[in-house]
C-alpha cells in the first residue's frame, strides 16, 4: 500500500508518539498530508517528533489524569483520528512475580490511558465525515502464559474497551470506526504499522470498525 491520500487534511491524534513506531506513523501521517498532533508525557522527547513531522503540533499531557486529557481535547480542537501507542512491558517471575507495581504501570499506560483518550476524543470521532482509532495489542491476549500474565491481562482489557468504542461507533452510524493491530513484537514491523494506520481512512468505516488484524514479519510462520 502507499501513501494514503484519503488521510489528507485530516487531524490525527498521537498519543505515545515518541516511540519507534510512534516516530514512524507520524512520518508516514505526515507524508501523505495529514496534520499530526503528538502527544507524551514530555515535551523535550516530543521535539523528537518534528525530524519526521515538522509541522506536527506537540503537546505535554498526562493522559492518565482524565481532567488533563479533557482540557487537551479543548485546547486541540477536533480530530479525525486517534493512535494510541501508549504501552510498555512489565513481566516475569512467573503467576509469583506479577507484582502489584508491574499491574499499577501496565494498567495505568495501557488502560487508563487509552479510556481517557477515547472518552474525551469520542464526541471528535463521531462527528468526523471518517473517524478513526487505532491501538496495537499482542498475541499474548489470545496466548497468554504465567509470566506474562499482568500483560497479557491489561492488553485483554484494552481490546474489550476498544470493542465496545467500536459498537458505539456502530451504533451511532457508519462513519467512524476503530481497529486493532496485533503483534508478537513491534520491533522491525513500525514501517508496516505506519503504513497501516495511514491507510485506515482509504476504506469505508464499516469494513475496518472493529478489525483485528495481525501482524507479522516476512520470516515468523
Amino acid at each position: 500500500m502507499g501513501a494514503s491520500l484519503a488521510v489528507a487534511g485530516r487531524t490525527v491524534l498521537i498519543a505515545g508518539a515518541t516511540s519507534t513506531a510512534g516516530l514512524a506513523v507520524a512520518s508516514s501521517l505526515a507524508d501523505a498530508g495529514a496534520r499530526v498532533v503528538a502527544v507524551g508525557s514530555n515535551l523535550a522527547r516530543l521535539q523528537s517528533v518534528l525530524a519526521v513531522a515538522p509541522e506536527a503540533a506537540l503537546y505535554e499531557c498526562d493522559l492518565t489524569d482524565f481532567a488533563a486529557v479533557t482540557a487537551l481535547a479543548g485546547a486541540i480542537g477536533p480530530i479525525d483520528g486517534l493512535i494510541h501507542l501508549v504501552g510498555g512491558w512489565r513481566g516475569g517471575g512467573g503467576l509469583a512475580g506479577q507484582t502489584d507495581e508491574d499491574w499499577e504501570f501496565l494498567h495505568s499506560h495501557v488502560v487508563t490511558t487509552l479510556r481517557n483518550t477515547t472518552r474525551a476524543f469520542n464526541a471528535d470521532l463521531l462527528a468526523a465525515s471518517a473517524g478513526r482509532l487505532a491501538i496495537v495489542s499482542s498475541v499474548s491476549v489470545d496466548r497468554p502464559t504465567a509470566g506474562g500474565a499482568n500483560y497479557a491481562a491489561a492488553k485483554s482489557a484494552a481490546e474489550t474497551w476498544v470493542r465496545a468504542v467500536g459498537a458505539g461507533f456502530a451504533k451511532a452510524g457508519d462513519t467512524a470506526a476503530a481497529a486493532i493491530f496485533v503483534v508478537r513484537s513491534l520491533d522491525g514491523l513500525e514501517t508496516e504499522l505506519a503504513t497501516r494506520v495511514t491507510g485506515l481512512w482509504e476504506d469505508a468505516a464499516a469494513s475496518v470498525n472493529n478489525s483485528r488484524v495481525l501482524l507479522k514479519a516476512d520470516t515468523e510462520t
